[in-house]
């Protein structure tokens, strides 16, 4: 049930994060879209109630509440981001607003844009762990708790290797290309233009 629950979850935030661009932009009804919007933390929190529902009926914690954990961390870390990008686009396409920036590309501004969607992993990573500590103690039942403590493991592995790979762009920032050997030879120096009235210039030889 959990893990159709999830998949529902992750169905609905889509759904309503369409809906509620679609009504912001194409239907001209912003108060209606935001609305939308704002509903997407609720499947958070129902997903957050049936898993301790689950829990408090009986049911062994196992792999299926630690995934709902970093489910729900993941949205948290990352929600906001996502849907923050995704709105940018739809203005562009629907309302003809500016395209949006893209993140910078190479140097020490890619370093901290890497470092930056490292901290929302971060954050999931923390909000997972403490809704997984909430639930050990909620079970209260050393035996039973097991596969609780192994899902925080797995969420912190999973910041660390996030965190190396952010690093590697502040160790070795990438440059930009460099531009093709012999292009400007072949444009040639850029001619200013004579005034009006004055002798054309001889070719020199």
């Amino acid at each position: 049930m959990i893990v159709a629950l999830i998949v529902i979850c992750e169905v609905g935030f889509w759904v309503l994060l369409a809906a509620g661009l679609a009504a912001r932009y194409l239907l001209k009804r912003p108060r209606t879209g935001a609305a939308l919007l704002l509903c997407e933390p609720l499947l958070e929190v129902v997903l957050l109630v049936v898993t301790a529902i689950d829990l408090k009926n009986g049911a062994d914690p196992s792999a299926k509440h630690g995934l709902a954990a970093l489910y729900i961390g993941y949205t948290v870390g990352h929600g906001h981001r996502t849907v923050k990008w995704l709105d940018g686009h739809a203005a562009h396409r629907l309302a003809g607003a500016p395209r949006p920036p893209g993140p910078p590309r190479h140097g020490m501004a890619r370093a901290r844009h890497e470092g930056r969607i490292w901290l929302g992993t971060l954050l999931g990573a923390a909000v997972a762990t403490a809704l997984l500590w909430l639930a050990v103690l909620y079970v209260d039942d050393p035996s039973r708790t097991g596969s609780l403590e192994q899902w925080m493991t797995v969420a912190w592995r999973a910041a660390g290797v996030h965190g190396l790979i952010a690093l590697t762009y502040a160790i070795r920032p990438k440059k930009p290309p460099k531009p093709e050997p012999g292009k400007e030879l072949e444009e040639g120096p850029e001619e200013t233009p004579a005034p009006a009235g004055a002798a054309p210039r001889r070719p020199s030889r």
